[in-house]
């Protein structure tokens, strides 16, 4: 059955697209577990503050940009209308002010969210922090800037969901700013997220250049723009390596060697499916675009789970 022809909770689910929701959910785990590791114990209002936040954050995101990008959708399915999935709006899966005031109301819950975690948990400063998140979008997506549209978005991407959310999610769970165990770990997390943002782009290249989007992939075409993900995929491996050697008596080196292990068992899926993510080969950039997220999200996961683990067993810790 389409979409469009589903019950209306049903229909916004899909609008939600739940595939994509550990892109910001794992960085968040990842946050909660650096933010444990800082303050050496778990709190319960921090988790709840961050992940709600998250998730309300998420639902904002996910729906303004199908509002945002309602053009160049449009022209996608035209271009190719038996490739990818329906589109929200351009496929009448849900009204466009629907999706407006939805996402909007979901922006304003996540930034009330916030406020009450600088007030009842005396996080100062973690209201500014949720506005600073949440205005990155309308940095990415929203006029006048629109910096998705002119070449930057990619940045914006790898900066707001590999640094500021796990930030955020560190800083609600322990109250600390700035804790060594961030300055170890969000280098290598931005770099995943920069490949993860760059092949978001590999299935919108001759639809992005038609609606004059520029992205890496409509500037260097495809070929370039995988390479571009490899090459940052390998740079957060590096970071994470360097991390792990000059970590060494603030957290464990095993974790990162945990981490990089899954990550170098699952780039197997990534070298296979490369080749064939040509420009166009929607089903094969698909699989391409799984392998890769396969191989991030577990090893973030990975490098959480491990720190947590370690830290109770008091390996190579401070």
């Amino acid at each position: 059955m389409h979409p469009a022809f589903l019950p209306l909770p049903r229909r916004f689910l899909y609008a939600l697209k739940p595939a994509s929701w550990p892109k910001l959910l794992v960085p968040a785990i990842v946050g909660q577990a650096l933010g444990v590791l800082a303050a050496g114990t778990w709190s319960w209002g921090g988790a709840a503050v961050g992940l709600g936040f998250t998730a309300l954050t998420l639902v904002y995101i996910v729906l303004l940009n199908d509002w945002f990008d309602v053009r160049v959708d449009a022209i996608k399915r035209q271009m190719f209308p038996d490739a990818g999935a329906p589109k929200t709006i351009p496929d009448a899966i849900l009204h466009p002010q629907s999706v407006l005031l939805a996402g909007v109301g979901a922006g304003l819950c996540a930034l009330s969210l916030g406020l009450c975690g600088e007030l009842l948990l005396g996080r100062s400063g973690l209201g500014l922090a949720s506005l600073i998140a949440l205005g990155m979008l309308l940095l990415y997506s929203a006029p006048p800037l629109r910096l998705n549209d002119r070449g930057l978005g990619e940045i914006v991407e790898a900066v707001g969901v590999g640094a500021l959310l796990p930030w955020f999610n560190a800083y609600a769970q322990s109250g600390q700013v700035v804790a060594p165990e961030l300055l170890l770990v969000l280098p290598g997390l931005t770099a995943l997220a920069l490949a993860s943002a760059i092949a978001s782009g590999l299935a919108d290249e001759e639809s992005d250049r038609a609606g004059a989007k520029s992205t890496i992939t409509t500037q260097l075409g495809n070929l370039a723009a995988r390479n571009a993900v490899e090459y940052a995929v390998m740079a957060g491996a590096v970071l994470w390596a360097l991390a792990a050697r000059i970590g060494v008596g603030v957290v464990s080196p095993f974790a990162f060697s945990a981490a990089l292990m899954v990550l170098l068992w699952q780039w197997r899926g990534v070298a296979a499916a490369s080749p064939m993510a040509l420009t166009n080969a929607f089903p094969a950039i698909a699989r391409y675009k799984q392998a890769l997220h396969r191989t991030l999200w577990s090893s973030a996961l990975t490098l959480a789970l491990a720190l947590l683990l370690l830290r109770a067993l008091g390996v190579g810790v401070r």
